[in-house]
């Protein structure tokens, strides 16, 4: 059995090219780009239809989703940092921009806009998060080592 997992290994975002995703209201994407599914470990097809917290990552405090679909069901754009976990649970982080997709005037589903962002903010958002978990939900993240049995 395998129980190796690379949660400490980050994918880099691309500076030249935008990650893009579509959902409908309930957040069941419907769109992805090339560029989101390379970043994400998935292929389209194991996106589509699919929850967009399908790419939550567990250091993501609630209260940003919270506030996230607070401010675009006021149809308002949503801008913020976030950490996101990959098919093989490594993670990346990107700035993104939410906001309504309307035709007619009536709201049909959420386009999501997502770059790189620098190493520095990176630190300061895994730090600002973590803050905001342990306040908010009590929730730290741990890491700890044991001893491996020696195969002989």
């Amino acid at each position: 059995m395998d129980t190796s997992f690379d949660m400490f290994i980050e994918t880099a975002v691309p500076h030249n090219e935008l990650i893009i995703s579509r959902t409908d209201l309930k957040g069941i994407i419907t769109y992805v780009n090339e560029t989101f599914a390379e970043i994400s470990g998935y292929k389209p097809d194991e996106l589509i239809g699919k929850p967009h917290n399908i790419v939550r990552h567990p250091d993501m405090p609630k209260s940003v989703y919270a506030d996230l679909w607070k401010t675009i069901k006021e149809e308002k754009t949503w801008s913020g940092y976030v950490k996101n976990l990959r098919k093989d649970k490594g993670y990346y982080w990107v700035e993104a921009q939410i906001s309504g997709v309307y035709k007619d005037g009536e709201l049909i589903e959420y386009k999501s806009i997502r770059e790189p962002i620098s190493r520095e903010k990176k630190i300061q958002m895994q730090r600002t998060y973590d803050q905001m978990r342990k306040e908010q939900e009590n929730n730290c993240r741990i890491v700890s080592y044991t001893t491996c049995e020696k195969e002989v």
